[in-house]
Parts: structure tokens; C-alpha cells; sequence
């Protein structure tokens, strides 16, 4: 009765460890994003924050200059 019950037992884990391990099918989706790459930046930042800056400067000139208004 104890070699009965053992071989059962010793049955049941083989079959759950063999069933148990099975590698199961994922679906794998890729992904591919692509992105333009600029050419190489001929300004550097403090160049280009420099343009900006005498933009503005520029934009207020030209609103003092048609305040004051032309003499002629």
C-alpha cells in the first residue's frame, strides 16, 4: 500500500512538473518609428538666442519710431 501511494505521488509530480513547464506562444508586435534627422545646426544656441533677442529689440524700435511719428 506505501509503494502504491509513493508511485502515485512520484506520477502526479512528474506529470505536473513536465505540464507545467510547457513554454507557451506570445504575439509579439514591433514597433518601428522612424524620425527625419535635421542636418547639422549651422548656429549654435547662443546664436540663435541672440537672432531672437534683436528681433524683439528691432520690433520695439520700430513701434517707438510710429509713435514719435515722422517730422516731415
Amino acid at each position: 500500500m506505501k509503494k502504491v501511494i509513493l508511485s502515485l505521488a512520484l506520477v502526479l509530480v512528474a506529470g505536473l512538473s513536465f505540464t507545467s513547464c510547457r513554454e507557451t506562444e506570445k504575439e509579439t508586435e514591433t514597433i518601428v518609428k522612424e524620425v527625419e534627422v535635421e542636418a547639422e545646426e549651422t548656429k549654435g544656441a547662443l546664436e540663435r538666442a541672440a537672432e531672437e533677442v534683436d528681433k524683439e529689440v528691432n520690433e520695439e524700435i520700430d513701434e517707438e519710431i510710429d509713435k514719435i511719428g515722422n517730422d516731415d
